[in-house]
């Protein structure tokens, strides 16, 4: 069950694509221009408006959608308002807005801007705005190879995140920042208490947006998670999402800058 993130795509690039992926994604970044006379200065894909317009394409399709906020390019808070109120409005529309993904800018030696590597500290403060500001059914997912730091990671969990991603071997987007073995990350979280739990690419509330087919299989693989064991669980805001790679198949390693 592929989940696709291949950056702009046309409407009908779009529309084929739905009939074999249960989602997609394109990170939406900042809606601000500024960063085109700067760190986006070579990159014509990263136009603000044609980002936003394929979120609003994905709506009129009905294909579930991942998107998200890329930090520590140059932006504001205001701008980080604007993004998410963008976002928002887009979901009111058509409701296809799964997770919106706070990444932050995390330094490595394969890209040409070399900017400083974003506060975590922020990270924390702008999870609970987004919970604010977001929809209650857009889930919020932060890339625990991105927060170095237990505690840092525990607070965003409680400022109102609750989705950790795709974990892979490698991360192909950030490669000098290697996931966390499922296992180390479950030990880091438990004492906290929070539950890792695999999920689909696809949340169950949106599994009506697909094609009967997909929906099948869905329903088939869903029916394989295993069952959250024990009370502590019922306890938790929402559930984390390890995407288990057994059972999913999900391509994600754009799922952060694509």
């Amino acid at each position: 069950m592929p989940h696709t993130n291949a950056g702009l795509l046309t409407r009908e690039e779009m529309a084929q694509l739905k009939t074999v992926n249960v989602s997609m994604g394109l990170m939406l970044e900042q809606m601000t221009p500024a960063l085109l006379q700067t760190v986006h200065r070579h990159a014509p894909s990263k136009v603000p408006a044609l980002r936003l317009q394929q979120l609003e394409q994905a709506g009129e399709l009905q294909i579930p959608f991942t998107t998200g906020l890329l930090l520590g390019l140059g932006e504001t808070e205001a701008d980080w308002v604007e993004t998410l109120a963008a976002i928002a409005q887009v979901h009111r529309c058509w409701g296809h807005i799964q997770e919106v993904i706070l990444q932050p800018h995390s330094p490595g030696q394969h890209q040409a801007w070399q900017g400083e590597i974003f506060a975590i500290d922020q990270l924390v403060e702008l999870v609970a705005i987004a919970r604010h500001l977001l929809p209650a059914d857009i889930v919020l997912q932060i890339p625990p190879n991105l927060v170095p730091h237990a505690p840092q990671l525990i607070a965003c969990l409680q400022a109102g995140a609750s989705d950790l991603g795709g974990i892979s071997p490698k991360d192909e987007v950030n490669p000098d920042y290697p996931h966390p073995r499922d296992e180390k990350l479950a030990a880091l979280l438990q004492p906290a208490g929070w539950q890792l739990q695999p999920r689909l690419p696809i949340y169950p509330h949106h599994d009506d947006k697909l094609p009967d087919h997909l929906r099948a299989r869905v329903k088939q693989w869903r029916s394989a998670l295993p069952v959250p064991q024990g009370s502590q669980l019922a306890a938790l805001p929402s559930h984390i999402a390890h995407p288990d790679t057994a059972t999913t198949t999900e391509i994600r390693a754009g799922d952060r800058q694509g």
